[in-house]
């Protein structure tokens, strides 16, 4: 699943591409929206700009419309030049946006609406969102609270997934913040100090503010998908193993996080 400095990308592409024009051309291929009107409800209307919220996408339309995204597991945005080759077949296109010699398409599906402004506001999905990791000002205040109100047996992995206590963390980010701070992510989080769970939390922004600059090549690569390597640390043995309800993958060294 794409996580939240993908999405924050993402949202910088877009915006330098379209934002402030009124796009040439708006395109719906995918037959899910066939009938929803869109490229008739966004002509003319000048895109305002674009914005990030954990793992969401919105991008803001003159007279209070706005385009709301999740990825999900298939899904994908794509920039490129007009002209130039997309980075999916033409098929999977759902959403096509043409101006200013860019293409916008958005790949896949699967959450992809058009919305009123007021609408937006009020989406459960984005209210009950805890605290941007990649935000402008993090809330820590909002993030150790809402930690102490969730259950004191969850491990601190699986509380780090979820999205109303941080947003934008994903399997990735949550398996490398807990190696490089040395942190058991099976540890139950009422065992987890608030200076504990704010240097993992600060430890992931810095280094997801440099992917969303960098792109995946910055990413860090010590534990992640490495289940049987060597640990670069100590040598021990690098594990994977379903965590949580949706038992997300976890990797981590049992031999130095503890």
């Amino acid at each position: 699943m794409p996580e939240g400095d993908t999405i924050h990308r993402a949202a910088l592409r877009i915006g330098a591409a379209l934002a402030g024009t009124v796009p040439d051309e708006v395109q719906t291929p995918h037959p899910r929206h066939r009938f929803d009107r869109w490229p008739e409800r966004l002509a003319g209307r000048q895109l305002l700009g674009t914005e990030a919220r954990g793992k969401h996408l919105l991008i803001r339309f003159e007279g209070g419309l706005v385009l709301h995204s999740h990825l999900r597991m298939t899904g994908a945005w794509g920039v490129t030049r007009t002209g130039e080759r997309w980075r999916r077949a033409r098929s999977r296109a759902w959403l096509v946006m043409r101006g200013g010699g860019f293409d916008v398409v958005q790949f896949d599906g699967p959450v992809l609406e058009l919305l009123t402004d007021v609408r937006a506001r009020s989406l459960p999905q984005l209210s009950r969102l805890g605290p941007d990791v990649l935000g402008e000002r993090f809330d820590a205040g909002a993030f150790l609270r809402r930690m102490h109100e969730d259950d004191p047996t969850r491990s601190l992995g699986d509380a780090l997934l979820d999205q109303r206590i941080v947003a934008g963390l994903g399997n990735l980010w949550k398996s490398e913040a807990c190696f490089a701070c040395r942190a058991d992510p099976w540890r139950p989080i009422g065992e987890v100090t608030d200076e504990q769970a704010l240097a993992l939390v600060r430890w992931a922004r810095e280094r997801m503010l440099e992917a969303v600059r960098g792109g995946v090549g910055a990413r860090p690569a010590a534990v992640y998908r490495r289940a049987g390597m060597p640990c670069p640390r100590c040598g021990g043995t690098i594990r994977s193993r379903g965590q949580g309800d949706n038992n997300r993958l976890t990797f981590w060294c049992p031999a130095c996080q503890r």
